[in-house]
């Protein structure tokens, strides 16, 4: 099932009631209710934002992501919930326990799928994608010879221009595409829990600052859906610095865009879900491959 997102730019009063979720606007009083079991996030931008600590609880316990936005109006943190699966110890274990050579495996199908669908990008808008192509057969073990960086060198100059470099406080598009990974490192975050994962735990990164470093893992392959919806964006004269309320929501549509996993099309949202489930088989000795996305 395809899984609501919300996005809050104005203040409103959060609220819970018979396990509804209540959205009450505070200049008027007017109250919408929506059942919380549709939902799957609730991005929280406006300062004067309030909520009760009853509907927090009710949207954890739901798996709803909730993402909170600070000064700068972009998001700044994230509630999942801490209980996602049924047999989440034992799968925290398989997780603990995974070799350095299986991460290593992983990791090298995780670079290949990307720069594959990096590839896939620059062809859908009359670009070679040859040499990216052959990148990504070069994808060795743990990635040792830095295919992803190399592809990158390729891929960005080709994608917006020579004199585009990417950076995170960088000129646009950079502002429009950080915007929406934040937005997909959350849903990734969220699959992650409901497959019973410590999105801590990474197979690549491992920062120790980072919480969040098996999500920055497995949202690489995905990444290039963020870099197509952006270059749309581009086309349509949008502005990809100064992002309003529009622009956003238009980088919200990325959790709903169809993804192709094994001839079988999907909303990107379901298909990280397929994608974390087999990651958690992967890590139990059940399976050998991570199921990514292949753009089209």
């Amino acid at each position: 099932m395809l899984k609501r997102t919300l996005f809050f730019s104005n203040p409103y009063h959060l609220s819970a009631k018979e396990r509804q979720l209540v959205v009450t606007d505070k200049p008027n009083g007017h109250k919408k209710t929506m059942p919380v079991e549709d939902l799957g996030f609730v991005v929280l931008e406006h300062p004067m934002i309030t909520f009760t600590q009853g509907v927090i609880a009710l949207l954890a316990e739901n798996n709803v992501a909730v993402v909170f936005c600070g000064e700068n109006f972009l998001p700044c943190s994230m509630l999942l919930h801490l209980d996602g699966h049924q047999v989440q110890n034992e799968r925290f274990r398989f997780q603990l326990d995974a070799t350095e050579p299986l991460k290593k495996q992983l990791w090298k199908q995780t670079v290949k799928a990307k720069i594959s669908n990096q590839a896939r990008v620059l062809e859908s808008i009359c670009k070679s994608g040859e040499a990216l192509r052959y990148k990504a057969t070069q994808v060795q073990s743990g990635d040792v010879t830095n295919e992803e960086a190399q592809a990158a060198r390729k891929y960005w100059p080709a994608l917006f221009g020579k004199q585009f470099t990417r950076e995170r406080f960088g000129a646009a598009p950079n502002p429009a595409l950080n915007y929406g990974y934040t937005v997909l490192r959350a849903a990734v975050a969220r699959a992650l829990t409901g497959s019973g994962l410590l999105p801590t735990l990474g197979i690549h990164h491992h920062n120790r600052y980072n919480a969040f470093c098996l999500a920055d893992d497995v949202m690489e392959p995905y990444r290039p859906y963020v870099d197509r919806l952006v270059l749309g964006m581009l086309e349509e004269k949008m502005d990809c610095e100064q992002l309003d309320t529009q622009q956003k929501a238009a980088l919200l549509q990325v959790l709903t865009t169809d993804v192709r996993i094994h001839q079988r099309q999907r909303p990107l949202m379901v298909g990280l879900s397929e994608t974390t489930a087999s990651l958690a088989r992967c890590f139990a000795g059940e399976g050998k491959n991570i199921r990514y996305p292949v753009l089209e």
